[in-house]
């Protein structure tokens, strides 16, 4: 038994080690290009590239999923030059990650650049059909996509939009610049750098010990129901961000809270999304809306929500007029914590 632990134990550690080293280095590595625009150049070569148009992602539909196509830098080239786009458009791509073999991935617009919105709805169309895919929005088709594919093209979203919003300098009033990895922007008159940014997001689920309390959105798909979430405010810690949204959201008080997670979510204007879970104070169970902020919101017994995580969509309209009760898709933070919370109620269940 001894010798096998001590066998075990040592490929254990092996594994780690090879994670750990494959890990290292695609970090050392992504770090070179964003910080020497030569090596991104030359990265571009053997290069893969994620295409948008006006912040829409270029899909190809499988069955029931989408498909971001990669394409290499001379099927980028020949495009642009059918198009007629110049070639250096190729500078304005952004890093957004790369493979365990060091195949750096990036991401580029194609919008015209032209004051006619014809002209750039009809070479939109003509790209759409020599590419064989369409350029879907974003928030439409990102439950539909693989992991891998989700956060590549979150990331480069995020960096894309970011780049089109902060072309100037804050304090000149000048041009910035671009590095070539899209990592950071340079006032050229002043030499301040400016760096992508996220805005944290507290998400909570709140439990009065036996129930969960979901609520919802007028903007959200008719019966969804989600987690409490809103920004961090200036000065305040997570904690007191989770207590403040609790109390003016619903109109209850925590009384204790435990982090789960976090997760990069490219809108509004990319938010770190950081989950929790909190417990109210006993003897609390009266709802008070925000009608400022949500549509409504209620308790749910465990029945509900874990009957709501097996339901599949599309959530069709029934015959009474009403639509399912249903939760965000498993790619979304809520949804890990929703099944957590399940788990956890099921687990110390006496009947579990």
């Amino acid at each position: 038994m001894s010798l096998y632990c001590g066998i075990a134990w040592r490929r254990k550690s092996f594994w780690c080690y090879r994670l750990l080293s494959t890990y290292v280095t695609k970090t050392r590595y992504l770090f070179e290009l964003k910080e020497d625009d030569d090596a991104c150049k030359i990265a571009w070569r053997t290069g893969a590239f994620y295409l948008f148009h006006s912040l829409a992602p270029l899909l190809q539909k499988s069955e029931h999923q989408y498909l971001a196509p990669q394409h290499s830098l001379s099927e980028l080239e020949r495009l642009l030059g059918k198009f007629g786009q110049d070639t250096q458009r190729i500078e304005d791509s952004v890093l957004i990650g790369c493979s365990e073999q060091h195949q750096a991935w990036f991401a580029l617009d194609l919008r015209l650049n032209s004051p006619s919105s014809i002209n750039a709805s009809l070479q939109k169309l003509e790209m759409e059909a020599e590419l064989k895919g369409s350029f879907t929005e974003l928030r439409k088709a990102l439950f539909k996509l693989n992991i891998k594919d989700a956060s590549l093209l979150s990331t480069a979203w995020a960096l894309l939009r970011w780049h089109d919003n902060h072309k100037f300098c804050s304090r000149s009033g000048q041009p910035t610049k671009k590095n070539m990895a899209g990592s950071k922007r340079v006032c050229p008159s002043n030499k301040i750098i400016y760096y992508p940014q996220m805005a944290p997001v507290v998400i909570t689920l709140v439990s009065d010990g036996t129930r969960c309390l979901l609520a919802r959105q007028s903007s959200f798909p008719e019966g969804m129901y989600s987690a409490l979430a809103g920004f961090c405010d200036i000065g305040e810690s997570l904690e007191e961000a989770v207590r403040r949204e609790v109390a003016e959201e619903v109109g209850l008080e925590v009384e204790s809270l435990q982090y789960s997670a976090s997760q990069h979510w490219p809108f509004p204007s990319s938010s770190l999304m950081i989950a929790c879970h909190a417990v109210v104070k006993p003897g609390q169970t009266e709802i008070q809306v925000n009608t400022r902020e949500l549509e409504a919101a209620a308790w749910f017994s465990l029945d509900e929500v874990a009957t709501a995580l097996r339901r599949k969509g599309p959530y069709a309209q029934e015959q009474d007029g009403t639509f399912p009760f249903w939760l965000p898709p498993k790619l979304a933070i809520a949804h890990q914590l929703i099944k957590e919370w399940v788990e956890k109620q099921s687990f110390s269940s006496p009947s579990a």
